[in-house]
């Protein structure tokens, strides 16, 4: 049924950025979340997500990140809003906040560079297997220049994608080298038109639920890697594509 394994990075491939993230609240006395609901009520025009279409620089990223998660006016709004959807008390909220968006963000890269054993090993069967085509979507930095001590505070002495990242699948598909991001419809369909397969045809495996709601929309499947929870994950997509992907697996090259 299915002709592609469609896997995002940060979250499921990679540990998840999000850890960081929190550990950063709790730095700040922030209540769980806010951090988040400031990032994604930015909509498509906030430093995140320009940085992740290769919009923006690094050290000019640095400064407008910096400044959005600092704006306590609309983020409590958005805090407030996730309260009443999730029908959650809200707790006291900052009248002011100072987020430094280059700590933040060298500790979620930093948080970001150890696989998730499970995940690897399944991409791994699958390759070996090779009945489906095995692809990356996510939402990531790959042109990002920056001198050699940034790229040394962010982890990324091999780069934003170091090749042994770029080995594990057939298509690499990175959101600010293509110039869209998730959930944009057409980035899911684009990573679709160049491996030669249907939305129905892929399974997709993302730690978000506004990234998995738009791949179901285009008809694609999916399944919500939950932190902590990979190899739940991962025993889900062996029901799906009918193979083995938890046994061990001798790998010598990767």
């Amino acid at each position: 049924m299915f002709k592609a394994v469609i896997f995002d990075i940060g979250g499921v491939v990679m540990r998840s950025p999000f850890i960081a993230i929190t550990a950063y609240e709790q730095k700040l006395g922030l209540p769980v979340n806010y951090i988040n609901c400031s990032i994604t009520g930015r909509g498509s025009n906030g430093a995140w997500q320009r940085f992740e279409r290769g919009e923006m620089d690094l050290l000019p990223f640095y400064e407008a990140f910096g400044r959005d998660l600092s704006d306590t006016v609309n983020g409590n709004l958005w805090y407030k809003s996730y309260c009443d959807r999730k029908a959650l008390p809200c707790p006291p909220l900052p009248t002011t906040l100072n987020v430094d968006g280059r700590e933040l963000f060298g500790a979620m890269m930093r948080e970001a560079q150890q696989y998730d054993p499970h995940i690897r090993r399944a991409i791994l069967h699958l390759k070996a297997a090779g009945q489906h085509k095995v692809i990356a979507l996510t939402n990531n930095f790959a042109r990002v220049s920056a001198p050699a001590e940034e790229l040394e505070h962010l982890g990324w002495g091999d780069g934003a994608i170091p090749n042994h990242l770029l080995a594990l699948f057939d298509d690499f598909c990175d959101s600010s080298s293509l110039g869209m991001r998730k959930p944009e419809p057409e980035f899911y369909l684009l990573a679709c038109r160049r491996n030669g397969v249907k939305p129905s045809e892929a399974v997709f495996l993302d730690d978000i639920g506004l990234n998995l709601k738009a791949a179901r929309e285009l008809g694609i499947d999916t399944i919500q890697v939950v932190i902590g929870r990979t190899l739940d994950a991962v025993k889900e997509l062996e029901l799906k594509v009918g193979l083995d992907l938890t046994s061990s697996i001798i790998d010598s090259k990767l």
